[in-house]
């Protein structure tokens, strides 16, 4: 008798449709679900079920992958609570010199320092005066360094009556001054005496306090103050976009922030996610203005700037693109937001399709429906996907996606896919399931050097293949960054291997 016998398909379990799936190693699993995390409702998890995942995961792997994959989070994916929230785990479970540089480095406003303060006596359940007691030795170094990056008027900005104060976090952190100006800046937080940060949104806002004589005089003087605030250089990258139109601005300063919003470095410097572009965009089209059209022209420009590094494929090249729009898909990302997971897959499909010579683009549920696009737009692209999803369904059948390429036998080189990774097949009895698995098999005796790629936009841990075969790979977030890592597999790396690169 053998006893030490090969084992197949260990991995092997059940997604939240019951269907046939993959579970993925600690580390993928930890960075699918940190990149697609905000914080918000998913359609199979709450938040706390997300976070209690996120704090199991992490104590299968080391310290020092935590620690990157946070600031990976926060500079490559610009999210902003979940790196927060594995620092703070860091320090519960890890204990590790990391911990403070990750800290450090995940803090890049002022008022993230109150919000880790503020998740920390959360997680640590922490009440009454002395919430915040103990406080870990390396969160306090990691905050006492995050200190010195902020200026008077950052700390002013962000100086809020909330629940931990940025007073309270100077009295409990006690950084060390860099030199005698940052220690008078400390010195007027502990006594209330920072010096009002003069935003656009304060100006607006003790405009509105003030008196007028006619509702023409109000808007006359709130459509000068909008000037001033865009012609001075004053206002926010996205900041821009909001009353604009409605405030009836200038025709110099809409030009102005239509120059400013279609600027290559502008557009790199304001590190948006996306979808915000969608979502402005969305919000513009129900504006009754002749000069829409300007601002939403600039935003496509805007979007097109972010796709232009993306490393696309030639001609030679045959690239299928699959968005799925299922019913899980169609599920807000956060309380606060009206983007869905379906939003953010047919925009970072659109971007990609952009910078495809040879591709053909569809969406799938019940069924798999090709609807080809022009390349010169995207928002608008994903605009007419968002208007047709109907057409194919509310089911997950990605493997329609495969079948149709072996009906036709139609050799590709490479399948991508954006999705949740929930897939099953919707028409079969359990018994009688196809599994996105199996088609793939079958596809590979027509084109055996074709790929997959999954798009990872939820998170949940599963795959409907094994990603330890050679032709399938896991990507997983919202932002374009995500390309980044398929140019890094083309090159024989994977996402884990590419955080793995980030020094702390």
């Amino acid at each position: 008798m053998k006893f030490n016998l090969k084992v197949f398909n260990r991995n092997k379990t059940k997604n939240y449709e019951s269907a046939e799936a993959y579970s993925m190693d600690a580390r993928t699993a930890l960075y699918a679900a940190v990149v697609t995390t905000s914080l918000g409702d998913k359609f199979y998890e709450g938040t706390d079920k997300r976070v209690a995942k996120i704090r199991e995961l992490m104590t299968a792997v080391d310290a020092d992958f935590a620690g990157k994959l946070a600031v990976y989070a926060r500079e490559k994916m610009y999210l902003r609570s979940v790196p927060l929230v594995l620092a703070v785990e860091m320090a519960k479970l890890k204990g590790s010199a990391a911990t403070g540089r990750t800290v450090a480095r995940v803090v890049q406003r002022a008022d993230e320092i109150t919000e880790l303060l503020a998740y920390y006596q959360l997680a640590n359940e922490r009440k009454g005066t002395k919430k915040l007691n103990k406080l870990s030795k390396q969160v306090q170094k990691g905050l006492a360094e995050a200190f010195n990056k902020f200026d008077e008027y950052q700390f002013s900005k962000y100086n809020r009556d909330a629940d931990v104060k940025l007073k309270d976090a100077l009295f409990l952190v006690h950084p060390k001054a860099k030199d005698e100006a940052q220690q008078a800046i400390f010195n007027k937080i502990a006594k209330d005496e920072l010096a009002t940060a003069y935003t656009w949104e304060t100006e607006l806002s003790a405009l509105g306090q003030e008196a007028y004589e006619t509702a023409d005089a109000k808007a006359g003087a709130k459509k000068e103050k909008w000037e001033e605030l865009i012609l001075s250089g004053k206002m926010g990258y996205m900041a821009m976009l909001r009353n604009i139109l409605e405030a009836n601005v200038s025709d110099e300063a809409l030009q102005k922030v239509c120059s400013y919003l279609a600027d290559a470095r502008a557009v790199a410097g304001a590190k948006q996610l996306p979808f915000r572009y969608l979502a402005a965009w969305r919000e513009l089209k129900q504006l009754k203005d002749g000069r829409t059209a300007r601002v939403m022209t600039a935003l496509e420009s805007a979007v097109l700037h972010t796709a232009a590094n993306i490393k696309g494929f030639d001609e030679k090249t045959k690239v299928v693109i699959a968005c799925d729009v299922s019913g899980s898909m169609q599920k807000v990302i956060s309380a606060k937001s009206k983007v869905m997971n379906y939003d953010i897959g047919l925009m970072l499909a659109m971007l990609l399709q952009n910078r495809s010579k040879n591709v053909v683009t569809g969406m799938f549920g019940d069924c798999w429906k090709v609807i080809n696009m022009p390349q010169v737009s995207v928002l608008a692209n994903v605009d007419e996907y968002y208007k047709r999803e109907g057409e194919v369904g509310y089911a997950t059948n990605g493997y329609k996606v495969i079948e149709d390429l072996i009906s036709r036998r139609m050799k590709v080189d490479k399948v991508m896919m954006f999705t949740d990774c929930q897939m099953w097949d919707a028409g079969r009895g359990a018994h009688m399931q196809r599994s996105v698995s199996a088609v793939w098999d079958d596809y590979k005796r027509i084109a055996p050097d074709a790929k997959l790629y999954l798009f990872d936009l939820a998170g949940y841990g599963t795959t409907p293949l094994d990603i330890r075969r050679k032709d399938v790979y896991l990507i997983a977030g919202w932002s374009d960054k995500v390309f980044e890592v398929l140019a890094a597999i083309e090159n024989g790396s994977n996402a884990v291997a590419e955080i793995e690169k980030i020094e702390l």
